[in-house]
């Protein structure tokens, strides 16, 4: 099972996904420096930590697929912003993650 808990001291409940935004890129790919208000909020991340899963209407646990450490994307407007610790996190459901860099 996908569990984990996270090091930011947040545990999430049923699918959802607990998500450290990775910084926006501070140069453009053509190496020309972005300003702050320029930089595109991160659609990138860092799981830290995720629920056991969701349960089916018969009962049966459907496990999260993405596991702690994983890098993911997700939708620009997914989730909702958290500040725990002093960390500004995303917790969403496992629905809202786009894909899982490998």
């Amino acid at each position: 099972m996908a569990k984990a808990k996270a090091d930011a001291g947040i545990r999430p409940l049923e699918d959802r996904v607990v998500v450290e935004p990775l910084e926006a890129e501070e140069k453009s790919s053509g190496g020309i420096y972005i300003p702050e208000s320029a930089k595109q909020k991160p659609q990138r991340g860092t799981v830290l930590a995720v629920g056991p899963g969701r349960r089916t209407e018969s009962g049966e646990l459907i496990p999260v697929s993405v596991a702690a450490g994983d890098v993911v994307v997700y939708g620009r407007y997914a989730g909702n912003d958290v500040e725990v610790n002093g960390r500004e996190l995303k917790i969403m459901r496992e629905s809202d993650l786009l894909a899982k860099i490998s």
